[in-house]
């Protein structure tokens, strides 16, 4: 027989204290699991043997990363919505079968992805753009090898950091991922600078801090607060298993999206810049995709405290829904859409006020002045509609706790497919490289039409559902 519910206190505790409490530190375990990437670049771009060539070549590289990363959000999130609703509605034993599903997946597939990686380094480097001259491709190679080395501890650790949190244990969540970037911060200079191993370096620092976050998350499994695993919990069940999943599969088709965008973005990035008087020189033919992929860098920066903000609700959420009370669903959704507008318009700022010292950070001292006019009009460009990018970003991974992936997968697919995809090939044809850059915020204003819809309708369904669950007699 199932035990009590430990977590009884997510439909008694306000809406908006429960955000606080599990968002904060989902937002901040996103934010360093965000900056593994970029600390790496502002090493790099600050070493005078890699500098903006070191840079291309990190940009090259880090799609592949997000796209491991879709593997690990579709099984962690999944897992982590499933497991929030079970226990709402006292289903504990699937809940612990549901964890140990995960954990058996997540294994799995790190083990696959870093096989297929190794195998077909090489033309995945050229996909995305490693070709543009030979120092960026040997850079791109050497980086490449170290992170793919790396990626079953990186799917496991981010795969089972929802999974923390939906056990009630944010903050551990958190502290495992703060962990494996404090790692990193550490070791990337000391490997960099003194020690002279370059993108070796940079690549090993990072795959040392996925091992931490990794096995601090297997001492979790053996210690969780509501979810008991056993032996029984690791035995395969297809019905569990598809329905988790398909809470996941709108996290994992957003990051495998993003991927398909970057590589229409990096390889457009390629073409037009060639074709510009100045980048089309071969020594300044790198910065396009340097300079971009710090932009980039930012944007995912700004979008894990996004994500961070709603994936946070989810357990919340999810709960909720189980327990049948929709009314409180409704009112985090409103909480949730505030604070991702207020998030945009502070991104928003800072890319319009600071764009030259943001760009410094990234070693601009030591490079040409296009770096750093390129950097500046980058910025202030790219971002530009940052309030829509965060709103939609919110409301598609809210409507995952809610249950509802055809409308999450929507919005997700509209935005990094349709319209990331097209407009990044259609602009530049009149526009050139500013018709690359005009691309994102056009792509954003199209998508909030779409999400604006999918907002309303869920105000009236949570709104209509708790007025019958009120008129119900008891």
């Amino acid at each position: 027989m199932d035990s009590p519910a430990v977590n009884d206190f997510l439909v008694k505790e306000r809406p908006g204290k429960l955000m606080a409490k599990y968002a904060v530190p989902c937002v901040i375990s996103l934010l360093v699991a965000a900056l593994y990437n970029i600390v790496d670049q502002i090493f790099i771009a600050n070493a005078d043997y890699l500098g903006s060539y070191g840079n291309a070549a990190n940009t090259v590289v880090f799609p592949l990363t997000v796209f491991a990363l879709a593997f690990a959000v579709m099984i962690g999130d999944g897992a982590c919505a499933y497991v929030s609703q079970c226990l709402g509605g006292g289903r504990n034993r699937e809940s612990a079968n549901t964890v140990g599903i995960a954990v058996i997946l997540s294994l799995a597939v790190g083990a696959v992805v870093t096989a297929a990686y190794l195998v077909f380094a090489d033309p995945v480097i050229l996909f995305f753009g490693g070709g543009v001259n030979p120092e960026t491709h040997a850079f791109a190679g050497e980086y490449f090898f170290w992170i793919s080395v790396g990626m079953p501890f990186y799917i496991f650790g981010q795969a089972m950091n929802p999974i923390i949190r939906s056990d009630g244990s944010p903050r551990f969540a958190m502290a495992a991922t703060v962990a494996g970037a404090v790692t990193n911060l550490i070791l990337d200079p000391i490997f960099i600078y003194p020690l002279h191993m370059g993108m070796t370096g940079a690549a090993v620092a990072t795959v040392a801090g996925q091992v931490l976050t990794a096995a601090l998350s297997l001492w979790y499994l053996g210690h969780m607060k509501a979810v008991r695993i056993t032996r029984d919990s690791f035995a395969f069940d297809g019905g569990i298993t598809v329905r988790f999943l398909r809470l996941g599969v709108t996290s994992f088709l957003a990051q495998a999206a993003l991927v398909v965008s970057m590589a229409a973005v990096q390889n457009t990035c390629a073409k037009y810049g060639a074709l510009d008087p100045v980048f089309g020189l071969e020594e300044y033919s790198q910065i396009p995709l340097a300079v971009l992929g710090i932009v980039m860098k930012f944007f995912q920066i700004a979008i894990s405290v996004s994500i961070g903000m709603a994936a946070g609700c989810i357990p919340v959420v999810g709960y909720n829904i189980g327990a049948g009370r929709k009314d409180r669903a409704r009112t985090l959704f409103t909480y949730l859409l505030i604070s991702e507008a207020v998030l945009g318009f502070a991104a928003l700022l800072v890319v319009d006020l600071l764009p030259r010292q943001l760009i410094g950070v990234f070693g601009a001292s030591g490079e040409s002045a296009y770096y750093t006019e390129f950097g500046v009009k980058c910025f202030r460009t790219y971002l530009c509609m940052m309030p829509l990018a965060t709103v939609n970003k919110g409301t598609f991974i809210y409507l995952q706790g809610l249950g509802r992936p055809v409308e999450s997968t929507l919005i997700s697919l509209v935005r990094e497919v349709v319209l990331g995809v097209a407009l990044t090939i259609l602009m530049p044809l009149a526009l050139g490289l500013d018709g690359l850059l005009w691309s994102f915020p056009a792509a954003d204003i199209i998508t909030f039409a779409t999400a604006a819809v999918i907002i309303a309708g869920t105000y009236r369904r949570l709104s209509k559902e708790t007025t019958e669950a009120i008129n119900e007699p008891a």
